[in-house]
């Protein structure tokens, strides 16, 4: 072979397919005058290219440096092979094969080029509400299997047009082999229905919509990863009456609103928030409001922040270019059940929320909720990651034996391991129900599907009652590892970071299992990713009625009161007390003293509802963490007091909790403002917790600290803890790719299963 008569094949893994890389491999070729042919795969893109060696390397070269916005090259290898003769450069029909390792787009916003032709008159897809191109649109909850192409997704139902097949087979087109191209004549319809299922005639079921909503009315709306329950953001009684409806008390809503300048008005918007809002993946960002509040009320009660999107579906632009300032997009379902993807699953789930459905007859193969995420401790913390984001893979720092993770029984995501990848779930919810149990069990097929992936082993949580550990335990064909919850908090930190241990792990979170049968959540470990130390904790205290503590804060906080006070509580002039039932409140307390159904919990959360329960801020919730994040939202000021912060010399060293309640008891007596006593008390635990960490380090000499649990949701306790520990001299490592809280779970119970598998070979 003459290094004129050159041939060599080059494989890509990545994400390349369904981003426009055949397309940009094909005009790339053509520049660099080479021959052969490029196809889809299974394992990701084959390229065969005839020319010279000069020819070859620069075309090689330049596939990275000019990949399409969307391509990711994992793994790029070539190899010299056997001359064809190819007379020219071509689009091959994709293949099929044993091994599956190419990765899948998830969904994306639509282009500014699709937008600019969706709102010209003079473009032939002028208002239509499912423009895409190669760049932009619907990719992961489309699909049914891979190779990536139109049979294998929910567009294979729409016979593309002549000339949309024309854009379809033209290589130098922007939508050249984009599965989901289609046009007004050929492509799927929209569709206004009210409750019973009856079609509303219409010239435009968009601007239709508009007019509803402007009226007041609630609409579902058929989105890119499930249906959405619409509503004028700035009508306060139309937004009471879908939270009564939906039965969505005071958890705050998400808004849409069509661009950044209006998003303004009524938000505090930094450089790296506008920089967010207006990604590709078009998460749900929380910004601070600014005040007075511009939207309704009812929007986010008692909270500081709105959580907001701009929109990411031409559909969504088409209807907010109807003159709202914002339009609340909840999840389409009731509160706890996973969103509705279906048209007839919406109109019997949400008939009785909704007034009218908006939909369209593309189905969703797989439900994806909105991400969110917030900018806390100088970077971008996802919340909840999902849309937008899945599935792409974390990276891990080597290659790890195939696991599944099961996750946890809150915000639980499932995870996948094959090689040195990751692939987290999107969110599915919490597994509280048959919909969500049934949907964990749809998403894990699909994911070991389309990923290829055969697991080793599963691992779960410690605790046997969550219905991710029942499922686990009935899969008799392959082993099940129980991983500690909090020791998996800290794992999945340490995976993203590439952490080899020991680390300083706290483990701040509202409930989770522990090794010695109580519920833990205030933890303090000393970890890497097959075993950990417990090496600090809140002291225990009981959990009166159990679960029935977690939505009635005042259970803990005479639990809180009856550990430090004893009976002397009912002498203390707490406010509190008068407004509680004499005869109720003697009952819990007695539960306590007995330790009849009130298992002991060192559990962090559960002392911020003590506390906010005590300063007579919330004695029951209407969602999870509801007390701590309005006690987080009241904090004001910059007092320099703190809390005693003390703990034992013993092994485990236990954090005195009674200083802490005395001195919030006593502040409170003596007329304190509870504004005040929320700042002293994010400060100590700040600044307590970095002490006691400090102390930590030096005994078992390490200084990097994994922060991680739902707690750290709190910007607040998350940016003063950082700044405590580094003040210590101590490195600190926070997620920033899975969430804090028990989203990230399974990631960590994949890294410590994996780990134990290796150990144990």
């Amino acid at each position: 072979m003459t290094a004129v008569n050159s041939a060599r094949q080059i494989d890509i893994n990545g994400i390349v397919q369904g981003v426009g890389f055949r397309p940009f491999i094909f005009q790339l070729a053509a520049a660099h005058g080479l021959r052969g042919q490029v196809v889809n795969t299974a394992s990701g893109v084959t390229i065969h290219v005839e020319g010279t060696s000069a020819q070859i390397d620069a075309f090689i070269d330049d596939i990275s440096a000019k990949k399409p916005p969307l391509a990711t090259i994992v793994e790029l290898q070539d190899a010299e092979t056997k001359w064809r003769g190819h007379e020219d450069f071509r689009i091959a029909k994709s293949t099929a094969g044993d091994t599956r390792a190419t990765l899948i787009s998830p969904d994306v916003c639509v282009c500014a080029d699709c937008r600019r032709e969706l709102f010209d008159p003079a473009d032939r897809r002028y208002g239509f509400p499912f423009i895409n191109c190669t760049n932009c649109g619907p990719r992961y909850t489309i699909i049914n299997d891979i190779p990536y192409d139109r049979p294998k997704t929910s567009m294979h139902p729409f016979t593309m047009c002549a000339a949309c097949q024309a854009e379809y087979d033209d290589p130098n087109n922007r939508r050249f082999h984009a599965q989901p191209n289609a046009c007004s004549s050929c492509g799927p319809k929209m569709m206004l229905r009210d409750p019973s299922g009856q079609t509303i005639v219409c010239e435009d079921p968009i601007a239709q919509a508009a007019e509803l909503l402007q009226d007041g009315h609630i609409l579902a709306v058929k989105g890119l990863g499930g249906f959405h329950l619409a509503v004028d953001a700035t009508n306060d009684a139309a937004v009471e009456r879908l939270r009564r409806r939906k039965h969505r008390e005071e958890k705050p809503l998400a808004v849409m609103s069509a661009d950044l300048a209006i998003i303004s008005r009524y938000a505090e918007v930094t450089p790296e928030e506008s920089a967010l809002l207006d990604s590709i993946q078009r998460p749900i960002v929380l910004l601070a409001k600014k005040l007075p509040e511009k939207l309704a009320f009812s929007v986010a009660p008692h909270n500081r922040y709105y959580g907001v999107m701009l929109p990411y579906t031409p559909l969504h632009y088409l209807l907010l270019s109807q003159g709202f300032t914002a339009v609340v997009m909840t999840s389409g379902n009731l509160s706890e059940e996973p969103i509705a993807i279906d048209n007839d699953e919406a109109l019997r789930r949400l008939k009785d929320i909704a007034d009218y459905f908006l939909f369209h007859d593309r189905d969703i193969i797989l439900r994806s909720d909105d991400s969110i995420v917030r900018r806390a401790a100088g970077e971008t913390r996802p919340i909840r990651r999902s849309r937008g984001y899945v599935p792409i893979p974390l990276f891990l720092k080597e290659a790890l034996p195939s696991v599944l993770a099961c996750g946890a029984e809150l915000k639980n995501t499932v995870c996948l391991t094959k090689g040195r990848q990751a692939f987290i779930s999107q969110h599915i919810g919490d597994l509280e129900n048959m919909a969500t149990e049934e949907f964990f069990h749809l998403t894990i097929d699909h994911l070991q599907r389309i990923l290829n992936i055969q697991p080793k082993a599963i691992a779960c949580d410690l605790h046997p009652d969550y219905l991710s550990t029942q499922w686990a335990r009935h899969q008799a064909r392959l082993p099940v590892i129980a991983v500690q919850h909090h020791h998996a908090h800290v794992a999945a930190c340490m995976a993203e970071h590439h952490l080899d241990g020991p680390v300083i792990g706290l483990a701040l979170d509202g409930t989770g299992l522990g090794s010695d049968g109580t519920i833990w959540g205030g933890e303090v470990l000393v970890a890497d990713t097959t075993r950990f130390l417990r090496a600090g904790c809140l002291d225990p205290v009981p959990m009166p009625g159990s679960a029935a503590a977690i939505r009635e804060p005042w259970r803990m906080a005479l639990s809180y009161l009856h550990h430090t006070m004893g009976d002397q509580l009912w002498h203390s002039g707490l406010p509190l007390l008068e407004r509680l039932d004499r005869s109720k409140a003697e009952i819990i307390v007695q539960m306590c003293a007995d330790g009849f159904n009130a298992p002991m919990t060192s559990s962090l959360g559960r002392l911020f509802d003590g506390v906010a329960a005590i300063v007579g801020l919330r004695t029951k919730v209407a969602y999870e963490g509801q007390a701590a994040m309005e006690l987080e939202m009241m904090a004001q000021g910059a007092d320099s007091e703190r809390y005693p912060f003390r703990w034992t010399s013993a092994a485990t060293r236990r954090i005195d909790v009674k200083a802490i309640i005395a001195g919030v008891v006593d502040d409170l007596v003596r007329g304190v403002p509870a504004y005040v006593i929320s700042i002293k008390f994010h400060h100590t635990l700040a600044e307590g917790f970095a002490a006691l960490c400090g102390e930590i380090a030096k005994t078992h000499q390490i200084d990097r600290v994994a922060l991680s649990g739902g707690c750290f949701q709190n910007r607040l306790l998350l940016e003063s803890m950082t700044e405590a520990l580094s003040e210590k001299g101590l490195s600190v490592f926070i997620p920033r790719m899975a969430p804090v809280n028990d989203g990230g779970i399974s990631l960590g119970q994949a890294v410590i299963a994996a780990a134990r598998m290796r150990r144990d070979a």
